[in-house]
């Protein structure tokens, strides 16, 4: 379980995250940086994967498919933005 109100205090954008899907390894930052938040756009770099969550900002990015303590990760500055 985690906050649906995620922040990140490196570029200051609303952190999406889309049940379902794992991102693309081909992804990188310009990806990111030239598309977020637009879904349409997004699409192309998303794989469908059962139980898994992709989560992305404009600078960070992460796929999820097991319990992980996203906290542990020192280079994402993700924050909860309204709770």
């Amino acid at each position: 379980r985690t906050c649906d109100q995620l922040r990140c205090t490196a570029c200051d954008f609303r952190v999406s995250l889309f049940d379902d899907y794992i991102w693309d390894q081909s992804c990188d930052y310009l990806f990111f940086r030239n598309n977020m938040p637009e879904l349409s756009k997004l699409r192309a770099k998303m794989i469908k994967k059962k139980g898994a969550r992709a989560y992305a900002c404009q600078c960070s990015w992460r796929s999820i498919d097991e319990l992980t303590d996203l906290q542990t990760e020192q280079q994402l500055r993700w924050v909860c933005g309204k709770h």
